[in-house]
């Protein structure tokens, strides 16, 4: 049978995000849906990041959703972070648990959608020339979805393998291989770890020295699978109100407050019990505000570093410089690592990559690192790629690339002017938190405002340029109070060249977030307009932003 090509709501993504949302769209509120995504399989971002290493860096018990109760009842993990196959099992679960598949069309590249005013719809055509329409568009591309790979001069004479981490080859296995890496951020550091148990020789090429909290991950035992089932209402009730949303209680205690002595007890029984954002945000709650708070933290490890690795100048090269203020990275082992005698390290910022040639990575000092693999670890275009790599275009046919020339910036995460009944999850200017929760967050604020549209009868829902704005301006002045912006980071978009940084998260928590998206639901969608079907407004002068 062919795909109805009229439909009320088109998903772009088919990872955790559009999963959900063609859930919530077509089995809660009946509409026509159809979600398109270029893999062969669902998944997104853990169908496309299968490098050996690849894993959730939030604990398993909330690295899933959690509006399917039975569902968390009866599936079980075996250790505190999920492998990459665990998700993924995981999700096609969901999907055929839900009858989702059928709805799913895979291996199908959306290449562009145009909004066309004159129908107050979507036209969107695929990589083969289909072309659908509808009205509703939800854009689920996945904050890390459009990869970042430097330009090297010689790759093209290199007789081994080039392979960026987010396209992993099946069947590409690192045993007995000379590896080069390039990148030690969340990615890299879970490759090396993993790599060095096989590889003949690693050699990690590092941009940046990272703080690496250990994960604590291990296997988990049939009381602790009890205990989380038991206490579910409660674990999501905390997640929903917490800042990260990674299920503990965050600190409300500053570092400052205490002695020396007490705040190194605390940061020690947290390295030990494991987890990067509960090192971060669960010991003391100024480590992202206050310098003195964050100079603790960052100098207790270095000094682990400085106890756990063997050779002084590869624990120096270690040693992160700058504030901790990065996206928290945990590994088990991270710096246990580098004391094998099969892995080297590199500091090319201090002795960068010049070129390939058949079988080195060449260093500035003229030394042929020899390789016949090359992983790069170097992340994503992160956020607002993507969108700007698909042809999107708006009202007045404007590009979202030429309107996020200048500032990259979605009211809520979720929508932007010129761009009407199109909702992104996951969006710029999203909460900073755990994917899971805040991707249902999202999700079920979407379902309902669209819900509201369709009991109006409205043709187009719109949100302000103002709105747009000032919700940016909030994100900038909210990560601007903290140490985030003062660190180089991906996640204000420092890792491209050329690209503005600035913040493309809202960083005052999961619980504020959900608190400003129950006020403009509750006070009726101030800063949107619904239109009915000849274009005339139904609704309203636009308000302020809730702060």
């Amino acid at each position: 049978m062919e795909p109805d090509t009229s439909l009320d709501a088109i998903v772009i993504g088919a990872g955790f995000a559009g999963i959900y949302a063609l859930h919530k769209l077509r089995n809660e509120l009946g509409l026509a849906v159809r979600c398109f995504d270029k893999a062969d399989g669902v998944g997104g971002t853990w169908h496309w990041n299968r490098y050996p290493g690849a894993k959730s860096d939030s604990e398993g018990f909330v690295y899933r959703y959690s509006f399917d109760k039975e569902m968390l009842q009866e599936w079980s993990w075996t250790n505190r972070y999920l492998e990459q196959a665990e998700v993924l099992e995981y999700l096609n679960a969901v999907v055929d648990r839900h009858d989702l598949r059928r709805d799913i069309q895979l291996a199908t590249t959306v290449t562009s959608a145009r909004w066309d005013d004159s129908l107050a719809q979507w036209e969107v055509r695929t990589e083969s020339s289909e072309v659908y329409r509808c009205k509703y568009l939800i854009t689920a591309l996945g904050v890390l979805s459009e990869p970042n790979a430097p330009e090297i001069p010689g790759i093209e004479q290199f007789s081994g393998q080039v392979v960026h981490t987010s396209r992993w080859p099946d069947g590409l296995e690192v045993a007995g291989r000379k590896v080069g890496v390039i990148g030690t951020g969340s990615t890299g550091t879970q490759f090396i770890c993993t790599a060095a148990e096989t590889a003949q020789h690693l050699t990690v090429f590092q941009r940046t020295a990272q703080y690496s909290i250990p994960s604590g991950n291990g296997p988990i035992d049939q009381e602790y699978l009890d205990r989380c089932r038991s206490n579910y209402d409660a674990i999501w009730d905390q997640v929903r109100n917490s800042i990260v949303g990674c299920g503990f209680e965050e600190s409300t205690v500053p570092a400052t407050s205490v002695s020396e002595t007490e705040r190194t007890r605390v940061f020690e029984e947290s390295w030990q019990r494991g987890n990067a954002f509960h090192f971060m945000f669960g010991t003391f709650n100024d480590i992202i505000f206050d310098p003195a708070a964050n100079l603790a933290a960052a100098d207790f490890v270095r000094d682990k570093i400085a106890t756990i690795v063997d050779d002084p100048a590869t624990a120096q090269m270690l040693m992160p410089s700058g504030y901790y203020a990065t996206r928290p990275i945990a590994n088990k082992g991270y710096y246990e690592t580098f004391n094998r005698s099969n892995v080297s390290l590199v500091s090319i910022k201090d002795n960068p990559i010049t070129r390939l040639n058949e079988n080195a990575v060449v260093t500035a000092d003229g030394t042929e690192h020899e390789i016949d693999l090359l992983v790069l670890a170097t992340g994503f275009d992160a956020v607002d790629g993507g969108y700007k790599k698909m042809h999107l275009t708006g009202r007045d046919g404007t590009p979202i690339s030429e309107l996020w020339n200048e500032t990259t910036a979605a009211y809520l995460g979720i929508a932007t002017h010129q761009f009407p009944n199109m909702f992104m999850v996951y969006g710029p200017n999203s909460v900073f938190t755990n994917l899971p929760p805040g991707i249902e967050t999202q999700v079920e604020w979407i379902t309902e405002l669209i819900r509201q549209a369709e009991t109006r009868g409205s043709a187009v829902v719109e949100v302000s340029e103002t709105a747009v704005r000032a919700w940016a301006q909030l994100c900038d002045d909210i990560a601007n109070a903290s140490l985030f912006p003062k660190a180089h980071s991906w996640i204000f978009g420092a890792n491209i060249p050329g690209k503005t940084s600035r913040a493309l998260f809202y960083f005052a928590g999961l619980g504020n977030y959900r608190r400003v998206l129950a006020d403009e639901s509750d006070a009726d969608y101030p800063n949107f307009t619904f239109h009915s079907d000849d274009h005339t407004s139904l609704e309203r002068e636009h308000a302020s932003i809730p702060q």
